[in-house]
């Protein structure tokens, strides 16, 4: 099993250096051609929706993106740190009034991930949040003598 981390600051300018590595690495690993631009746009978004999360709420510590690959499939998580509270309650350090239009910011962020990746894990709490996506690998074609 083979892992790659990225670190970025929450910084949209980063996302893009995030989305050229998950798909270079990706290929390395095996997704499909076909699925590429897949993957490059769900992790964009993934990027995109952390940087906006730290942002939102003044956290200065990098987003993480760890790339994994394992037998017979690939992974990518897109970690932050921006707490999150149970429904109906706030998180410390979350905005107050325009917290309703982030809310349908994530929500739609959310959607279009999953819209992207069949095997989507999504999970937060008070120290931050994290999107599993998966994508089945290929192996290498044998090379014949």
């Amino acid at each position: 099993m083979a892992t790659v981390e990225l670190r970025f600051s929450a910084l949209p300018e980063h996302v893009r250096t995030a989305r050229l590595v998950a798909a270079a690495v990706a290929r390395r690993a095996g997704v499909d051609e076909a699925v590429l631009d897949e993957v490059r746009l769900a992790v964009g978004e993934a990027c995109t929706r952390a940087v906006g999360l730290h942002q939102s709420v003044g956290i200065t510590a990098p987003v993480k993106v760890s790339l994994i690959e394992e037998e017979k499939q690939f992974s990518i998580e897109v970690g932050d740190e921006a707490p999150r509270a149970a429904p109906g309650e706030r998180a410390p350090g979350a905005p107050g009034d325009d917290g309703e239009v982030d809310a349908e910011e994530d929500e739609m962020g959310l959607a279009v991930i999953s819209g992207l990746v069949d095997d989507v894990e999504v999970s937060a709490g008070e120290h931050g949040g994290l999107i599993r996506m998966t994508w089945p690998t290929t192996p290498p074609a044998a090379v014949l003598p």
